[in-house]
């Protein structure tokens, strides 16, 4: 959907003097606010200006009516004070999650007394499960839990506003109210309720009429977003939102309500799949067929802090499966087996001679992507008709040939494959400490299946020996 041009009037100049609460109810004239009411300093403070639910033309009679309605419609019954003088607008008192009329009553009238104007507004939950940022330049970039202030943190998520918005949109079930050109910088949260004068899902906190600049945005994960959906989620979420192909999937997640997104593979049949907060290759279960995603997730993460979400997805009639990384050079290292790929990934099938026709409908998948997001790392599985995407992350790799992480150990130890990826693991925790490690895979297994993904994360050099 096209973005509209509604914009602030303009901002004061720094010298001038800012009522917030001025500047407030002007922006609620474009976008949603939280709800509020503010006052004037004195003995007897005087109400100024009421943004409210349902009533916005009524009078009210005293500061307690008029914080009662507030508290009335506030969806957690619970509101924030901040003070600020016209001269000095910042770095005044704030309180924070006030329940009791009249302690807020009492805070408006203690500080009234002090010369500052107050805005009672609303709390907002910024713990719910939805996520907050700035939206500017052409890019939208946002964290969960957090106020916008989390663009000035690391871990903050960057998306062209675009894909962003077809990304929340996919994930929250509706289009953040977002409508402002590229030279508007906003501070915005989105909620999984209703907030706000407007009672929509996306809260504006400020608006600043900028230069008309254009930004790049630098999509990487694991990022905050990502382990809030799970690592595997937000691949295939970026996948589809640049319109690869994914398999239908349904996501049952512990942070936010089941969504679902992708296109369907005609097979009606169901895979379950793990997502971890973070990439852990090959630890937790893929399983073809159906198994209750709720047990799964307490039996192999009890503590609730691994894995972020479960995929049901429909499943893929693979002639042909496997995985491609970016080498060095930027060219694909491409392989994979007949049938389906999840024995080849753990290492348990050895890669086989794909057909030439297959290595070409994935190398030109993979040129596609690396010309949207930069080298890329990917699983896929190829039907009757196209290259379907089911695994994808973003960055290159040192693997060239047998090489999987190149260097020059000073001692190389030896691991038969048939050991297994819990083998290798435990192997690479125990290696010793007071000197350069090495390992040589001994045995039939790709560089690009969860082997080779393990010793990459390790940053441990390491080649594959085929005996």
């Amino acid at each position: 959907m096209a973005r509209s041009e509604l914009r602030p009037s303009g901002t004061a100049a720094a010298s001038s003097p800012q009522y917030k609460d001025a500047i407030l109810d002007e922006l609620a004239e474009v976008g949603n606010v939280a709800q509020f009411v503010s006052f004037a300093p004195g003995l007897q403070p005087q109400l100024r200006f009421v943004r409210l639910r349902d009533l916005h033309e009524q009078k009210v009679s005293s500061i307690d009516d008029a914080i009662s309605a507030l508290m009335e419609r506030s969806v957690q019954r619970s509101v924030n004070v901040r003070s600020f003088h016209p001269d000095n607008p910042k770095a005044n008192e704030f309180i924070y999650g006030l329940t009791d009329i009249d302690a807020v009553a009492h805070a408006v009238r203690r500080l009234a007394k002090q010369g500052l104007y107050t805005i009672v507004n609303e709390t907002i939950d910024v713990k719910d499960g939805g996520v907050s940022g700035v939206s500017y330049g052409g890019i939208l970039e946002f964290a969960p839990g957090d106020t916008p202030r989390a663009v000035e943190k690391p871990g903050t998520v960057s998306l062209r506003h675009e894909m962003g918005l077809r990304m929340l949109t996919t994930v929250y079930g509706f289009q953040p109210e977002l409508p402002f050109p590229p030279d508007v910088r906003v501070e915005f949260s989105i909620h999984p309720l209703r907030r706000g004068v407007r009672q929509t899902h996306t809260i504006i906190w400020e608006l600043e009429s900028t230069d008309d600049i254009e930004l790049r945005a630098n999509t990487t994960w694991p990022n905050l977003f990502s382990r809030h959906l799970g690592d595997k989620t937000f691949g295939l979420l970026v996948a589809d939102a640049i319109g690869l192909p994914v398999p239908a999937t349904i996501v049952v997640g512990r942070n936010v309500a089941p969504f679902r997104f992708g296109r369907s593979t005609g097979t009606g049949e169901r895979w379950i799949r793990t997502s971890p907060a973070e990439q852990t290759p090959g630890r937790f279960t893929t399983r073809r067929g159906w198994t209750d995603p709720f047990v799964l997730m307490s039996t192999e993460d009890p503590q609730g802090n691994l894995i972020a979400s479960v995929l049901d997805q429909e499943g893929v009639d693979a002639q042909y499966s496997g995985a491609a990384i970016a080498q060095p050079d930027g060219k694909p290292a491409i392989e994979g087996v007949s049938g389906y790929g999840d024995a080849f990934m753990q290492g348990a099938v050895a890669p086989q001679r794909l057909p030439p026709g297959v290595t070409r409908k994935v190398t030109t998948i993979f040129n596609s992507v690396v010309t949207q997001l930069g080298p890329v790392r990917f699983e896929w599985v190829v039907d009757k008709r196209r290259v379907w995407i089911v695994q994808l992350h973003r960055g290159a790799t040192l693997t060239s040939g047998g090489t999987i992480y190149p260097g020059n150990p000073t001692v190389e130890h030896r691991f038969a494959v048939e050991g297994g990826l819990d083998a290798l693991r435990a192997f690479i925790d125990n290696l010793p400490r007071d000197q350069d490690n090495g390992i040589v895979l001994v045995g039939h297994v790709g560089v690009t299946s969860h082997f080779g993904d393990l010793l990459r994360r390790a940053r441990i050099p390491s080649r594959v020996e085929t005996p």
